[in-house]
């Protein structure tokens, strides 16, 4: 969402790639990604506390007191017009000092249930970007905007013909892109290797790219070899949107971002939300898609191979109810979020002024 929004920025020549600058964690998937990006990144101490030990929490404690700190730092020497929080403990002590030096500050909030970061940011802030609309009772009404989650507009590409060719896989077969987060996930791996014993029958028609993790990459790519199914796997995918171009059916997790991409280009999926997520907000982001029939839920705690290849045959042999999916998908969709969003950035800044 922060890509997005800084693309945004940029697409309207409000900003340029200079003089927008991150800040996260060196433990964070902002440490990996940014650096492929032309931004600047800064990074502050700062853990998680929810779900974790006692210890745990009274370290988060004092890695916020000295985020705290860093980020007043690095806001003195960028001095910013506006700071955006996209939710996560790193947004914590980097709010509240924008705050403590009157800075305008805007959180975005992802899920239709606020973690602990933005529900105590909230009260602090200018504005509140939310998702979904049953977030407005967690926030000051008089200003909490609805306006989705912001997306690269790389994703809304579909040249099918080119993003099957980027992993070398046909273009006529049906293609199922599988992911479970940045970093894998073991529990739809395993279900995954179990399923292609379920489907052989379907191997000369059925192609994959699996965004496995690098603990399961050899094993997963072992599994596919044996079994003789075209795919590509890899420990992660950073071709994300020729990858949503190529799939015809989406396996993943239901995380905020996965879930607006997913529905801004339309795509059918089978959602296994992460069990342990803060609040089990996965849980609620999937129901909100199934409830209006675009998508499928699998519990992670049910996940098994045998139930994950009825569920894809039963999407890969019926047509009709997969392209009725896809319809109610892209209605759910929010392309013009980071529009709103920059807006709203651009009247607080003008306010402040």
């Amino acid at each position: 969402p922060g890509i997005a929004l800084a693309e945004e920025l940029i697409n309207k020549a409000i900003s340029s790639k200079d003089e927008i600058v991150f800040v996260g964690t060196e433990y964070g998937i902002e440490a990996r990604i940014i650096p492929k990006e032309p931004y600047q990144l800064k990074f502050i101490r700062a853990q998680g506390f929810v779900g974790k030990s006692l210890l745990s929490k009274i370290k988060a404690i004092i890695y916020l007191s000295l985020g705290f700190f860093d980020s007043l730092r690095i806001l003195k020497h960028i001095n910013p017009q506006v700071v955006v929080g996209i939710g996560g403990y790193a947004s914590l002590p980097t709010i509240i000092s924008a705050r403590f030096k009157g800075l305008p500050t805007i959180i975005l909030e992802q899920n239709s249930r606020p973690g602990l970061a933005n529900k105590i940011l909230g009260n602090l802030v200018d504005a509140i970007a939310i998702t979904y609309q049953d977030s407005v009772s967690y926030f000051p009404e008089h200003k909490t905007y609805l306006t989705g989650n912001p997306i690269r507009k790389t994703i809304i590409k579909r040249d099918r013909h080119s993003a099957h060719s980027v992993f070398s896989l046909a273009h006529d077969k049906f293609t199922v892109f599988i992911f479970g987060g940045s970093a894998g996930a073991s529990s739809i791996n395993r279900a995954t290797s179990e399923a292609l014993n379920y489907i052989q029958d379907l191997r000369q028609n059925i192609q994959f790219i699996h965004q496995t993790g690098n603990k399961d990459f050899n094993a997963l790519k072992e599994s596919y070899r044996r079994l003789d199914f075209k795919a590509h796997v890899a420990p992660f995918i950073y071709e994300m949107s020729e990858a949503y171009s190529a799939a015809d059916l989406v396996i993943c997790r239901a995380g905020a971002t996965t879930l607006a991409e997913l529905t801004a280009i339309g795509r059918a999926a089978i959602l296994i939300p992460y069990p342990y997520a803060a609040g089990d907000h996965q849980d609620s982001n999937a129901r909100k898609l199934a409830d209006m029939g675009a998508a499928k839920i699998i519990q992670d705690k049910e996940l098994n191979g045998e139930l994950l290849a009825k569920t894809l045959r039963e999407l890969y042999i019926n047509t009709y109810l997969r392209l009725e999916m896809q319809k109610m998908s892209l209605a759910l969709g929010k392309i013009d979020a980071g529009d709103k969003i920059v807006n709203i950035m651009l009247s607080l800044i003008k306010k402040k002024s």
